[in-house]
């Protein structure tokens, strides 16, 4: 009982706080088209939102479409995303992702999650950010914000992105789902941070069970 009411108080407080027209992995989302945010999604892998950010725009003004991506040549392609790091192994990523919706989705988005996954280099993670920001999906994309945080709080006991995803959606109601990846990516962004979060500032911090926690500001 404890449990579910820290998580609907928990939930108003940062949907409040963080509403899903400010949400992050890429500031376009909301007037970006499904293929952009599915390049950015995959351009975020093992990179700092900021520069997922940036880097994702500076792509996009060369080409930000299928076609566009595959004639764009390799070495220029890796000197764009270079920042994002292991660009080598996302150059063929993106080359492959682009010519696999060219051949088989008639150089469109797939709308649905066994579609998505079915493509090489194509995770639940970004199968879910897809479907849930290109396609308005009730789904629940987690992150490494999403993972961690909710173990933090004490709402679950997971040791992976798969694992809290089942968990959250027994727990979390319904109606929190649409924000749920878009508050909790920004408050680990500014607030929940991995290491010395800022538990003085945060608004939710009588309903953090503090678990992990060793070291706050």
């Amino acid at each position: 009982m404890k449990t579910k009411v820290n998580i609907s108080k928990t939930m108003g407080l940062l949907s409040k706080k963080y509403p899903r027209s400010t949400t992050t992995l890429n500031t376009m989302r909301g007037k970006a088209s499904a293929y952009e945010i599915l390049i950015s999604c995959l351009l975020s892998l093992r990179s700092r939102d900021e520069v997922t950010d940036v880097v994702s725009a500076e792509l996009f003004k060369v080409a930000n479409t299928p076609k566009k991506i595959v004639k764009l040549p390799m070495d220029k392609l890796k000197k764009i995303i270079f920042r994002t790091g292991h660009y080598n192994k996302k150059a063929e990523t993106l080359k492959h992702v682009s010519k696999e919706l060219i051949s088989k989705f008639g150089n469109e988005v797939p709308r649905t999650y066994d579609e998505l996954i079915s493509i090489k280099g194509v995770g639940p993670k970004t199968a879910n950010i897809v479907l849930a920001f290109a396609f308005g999906k009730l789904v629940l994309p987690i992150d490494v914000h999403c993972h961690r945080i909710p173990n933090r709080l004490g709402w679950i006991r997971t040791k992976t992105p798969e694992e809290t995803e089942k968990e959250l959606m027994i727990i979390l109601p319904k109606k929190y789902w649409r924000e749920f990846n878009s508050a909790f990516v920004q408050f680990g962004r500014e607030i929940c941070l991995p290491i010395s979060p800022k538990c003085s500032e945060c608004l939710v911090k009588k309903y953090c069970d503090r678990i992990g926690v060793l070291k706050s500001r």
